[in-house]
């Protein structure tokens, strides 16, 4: 009898633990509808989703093994919700792109980390060797670093690629076609901006966004914390920890009002757009739903495999990404594994 009552309790207890994974699951998916400024916990959420639907999954493989139809069908459910989500990580590649013979481009998207502030400018040539190996026709970067050692970059870059257009600070755009007209974004009081180019690609114009939104504020907040150890002042660790989450939201918040400027220049554009940039946000995001609008999702389109852009240890997630009008169709759409910044060059191929 005692058994009896310890077995079931445990099931109950892990009903309530299934039900709580696949309701924070439901809140995550939609947590990117709400806006960080009001909706802070809803928003949070997302960032839990791969960890509640490895949870989810679990659950769903212990009430199988129990035959228990019913309550198996709880995170049943919430897994099949996440399939879009799940989309955006990871894709089979098993339906492949649209037809290569057709007239296109190559896209790429680098967060350079200002080439390292390397001053002999070995980083900068390495990278511009790398987008000639991809044969990649538009270049977007962002914390690009004009001058390194006693060369400029931009000189080397023009010998392949044939024209170029500067935002704000640290923002370029480089085209092996002709730019005809282009424009930097401020967003304020921030180091961080966006900038459009109308590219004329053998007589249709599109226009492509370079955009690189406000960090998330952790590495700084690590950063003070580092700092005032070494000068033999104590940090608590919940101190440290109110410090990480209140510039972590603060950035949320930040980075939510600079998507809305975005898309309502991309609302504007006369011409089809290429949307490309580091985002600092994860897909189904606040930032990531307002960034997408109507666009189309180069990796959900034609990627392949588990998708992620930044490359230093616990930090593998997607936030680098490249969007596109529906006008145009995705041939492929793949990362590189470059070792010249924190995070890693994106790069798809276009139809027009």
């Amino acid at each position: 009898m005692g058994k009896l009552a310890v077995y079931k309790y445990f099931a109950f207890m892990v009903l309530v633990v299934t039900m709580l994974v696949s309701v924070f699951i439901l809140m995550g998916l939609f947590g990117g509808n709400a806006n960080p400024a009001t909706g802070t916990a809803m928003a949070l959420t997302v960032y839990a989703l791969p960890l509640l639907i490895i949870a989810d999954a679990v659950l769903l493989l212990f009430w199988l093994l129990r035959r228990r139809w019913l309550w198996a069908a709880i995170p049943g459910v919430a897994l099949l919700c996440s399939i879009p989500y799940i989309g955006t990580l990871w894709q089979p590649g098993i339906f492949g792109g649209a037809d290569d013979s057709k007239s296109g481009i190559n896209v790429a998207t680098y967060n350079v980390a200002l080439f390292g502030r390397e001053i002999n400018g070995f980083k900068a040539e390495d990278i511009l060797s790398v987008m000639k190996s991809h044969q990649v026709d538009v270049l977007c970067m962002q914390e690009y670093m004009e001058t390194s050692g006693d060369k400029k970059n931009s000189e080397n870059y023009l010998h392949y690629f044939s024209a170029k257009a500067t935002g704000r600070n640290d923002m370029v755009i480089y085209s092996r076609y002709p730019i005809v007209d282009s424009l930097a974004i401020d967003f304020g009081q921030t180091n961080n901006s966006a900038m459009w180019a109308d590219i004329d690609v053998n007589g249709k114009v599109i226009r492509v966004f370079n955009v690189h939104l406000q960090t998330t504020g952790i590495n700084r907040a690590l950063h003070q914390a580092s700092k005032r150890k070494a000068e033999g002042i104590d940090v608590e660790h919940n101190v440290l920890l109110r410090h990480i989450y209140g510039g972590y939201t603060q950035g949320m918040i930040v980075r939510a009002q600079q998507a809305d400027i975005m898309a309502a220049e991309i609302a504007k554009s006369p011409h089809p757009v290429i949307v490309c940039g580091d985002f600092n946000d994860v897909p189904y995001s606040y930032v990531y739903r307002t960034m997408k609008g109507d666009l189309v999702d180069g990796f959900k389109e034609c990627g392949n495999g588990y998708m992620y852009t930044m490359r230093e240890g616990m930090k593998r997630v997607r936030i680098d990404y490249i969007f596109h009008s529906k006008q145009m169709e995705g041939v492929k759409y793949y990362k590189h594994q470059a070792s010249y910044s924190d995070h890693l060059p994106v790069f798809m191929r276009l139809n027009l």
